[in-house]
């Protein structure tokens, strides 16, 4: 696939997404949540779906919505708000940790900078990059594993894990589209693209796709 294909496949998966559900952090910028907000959201959202997500985002910011009330929360009461989630100790600390750095070292404000955001504990290339464009706006270009593996699918890159795959992307994407590959292709692969049998026969780019690594289809 060449950049005039992927452009014309993101167009129409930006039609065609006017019926699916929008990803959790996309829904959350649309209604103006702040940076702490996506930020502890995509925390939490690691090995965990949208809509366990959403609830327990939910609970959690009826609870405490800054890094000062997340810290004045007891560690327990924390826990189990968020049980829900997969991986839950390990981001009861994380969630703790990075709002204690917050206060300390960036006077409670969430960097808009990837660099610092990859200083925070439990904050990886994909979680800073959808905080940076979801959370401020900037240009970025997150790639989880819905990204990597239809980038990959399409015929558009040929990677082997999401690090390189958004390498790739920002040399061969026209910038204009780096905001919103990750809301588009998210929505694609929790729809239609799934990792196995994807539902190509209903996709509105299957007659774009070079459908690499496809060995059975719906």
């Amino acid at each position: 696939m060449d950049v005039p294909t992927m452009r014309n496949a993101l167009t129409r998966i930006r039609t065609a997404m006017d019926d699916w559900q929008t990803p959790l952090v996309d829904a959350m910028a649309a209604s103006g949540d702040d940076p702490y907000r996506i930020l502890i959201a995509t925390l939490l959202s690691l090995r965990t779906r949208d809509e366990i997500t959403a609830l327990v985002s939910d609970a959690l910011f009826a609870r405490a919505a800054t890094p000062h009330a997340i810290l004045a929360l007891p560690v327990e009461e924390l826990r189990e708000i968020i049980r829900p989630v997969g991986f839950y100790n390990n981001k009861t600390d994380s969630i703790r940790e990075v709002s204690r750095l917050l206060l300390e070292q960036h006077e409670g404000r969430v960097p808009d900078e990837l660099d610092e955001l990859l200083r925070l504990p439990g904050v990886g290339r994909k979680t800073a990059n959808l905080v940076v464009t979801a959370g401020y706006g900037k240009p970025g270009i997150c790639v989880d594993t819905h990204v990597h593996r239809i980038s990959n699918r399409f015929g558009f890159v040929e990677t082997k894990n999401p690090d390189k795959t958004e390498m790739a992307l920002r040399e061969k994407l026209p910038p204009d589209l780096w905001m919103e590959i990750n809301m588009l292709l998210v929505s694609l692969g929790q729809t239609i693209c799934h990792p196995t049998s994807p539902k190509c026969s209903i996709c509105p780019v299957n007659d774009l796709c070079e459908r690499v690594g496809v060995t059975r289809s719906r």
